[in-house]
């Protein structure tokens, strides 16, 4: 999608539906361990009951945060940055400035495998990314060498119009 120059030149989108499953698991741990708090005696080993429950809330919360925060990317081109925003509250979120892109590149298909699983990945061979579902993604050489890969729709138009806006800046 294109815009005028004051606006989002181009932005784009990728969701996975598999995270809402996972956000599910994680509100069961939540009402499990407010069921266990609310309908145990606590007059009895009080010690492994409040461990039970500290346990269920914190791996409830862990896995609802954690999931819901890459429920979907959002990624914005202007004519100043590239900016991903992560889940419904745009938290994680990552802007890099087309000054320090070196190169954009399309990849075809890339596997939450590939990085060792969705979500904001760093590994030390590759770079960073934000992987929330298979499929085409954006990858951003980076002036110091280092890579940024996101998954997202319509990535390889991504690609044209940072690439066009980076032989700009360099005249």
């Amino acid at each position: 999608m294109t815009g005028h120059p004051s606006g989002p030149l181009w932005t784009g989108r990728a969701s996975n539906r598999v995270q809402w499953v996972l956000a599910g698991a994680g509100a069961a741990c939540l009402a499990l361990g407010i069921e266990i708090a609310v309908d145990h005696a606590w007059d009895s080993g009080i010690v492994a009951l409040l461990m039970a429950v500290i346990g269920c809330l914190a791996a409830g919360l862990l896995i609802l945060f954690g999931t819901l925060a890459f429920v979907h990317a959002a990624v914005t081109v202007d004519a100043e940055a590239i900016e991903v925003r992560c889940g419904h509250i745009g938290v994680p979120r990552r802007k890099i400035r087309l000054a320090e892109v070196a190169a954009a590149e399309y990849a075809p298909l890339v596997t939450p495998q590939q990085w060792g699983g969705w979500g904001y990945r760093w590994r030390p061979e590759r770079g960073t990314a934000v992987i929330v579902r298979r499929g085409e993604a954006l990858v951003l050489r980076l002036g110091d060498g280092k890579l940024f890969t996101v998954t997202v729709d319509d990535a390889e138009n991504a690609v044209r119009v940072i690439r066009t806006h980076l032989r700009a800046l360099a005249h």
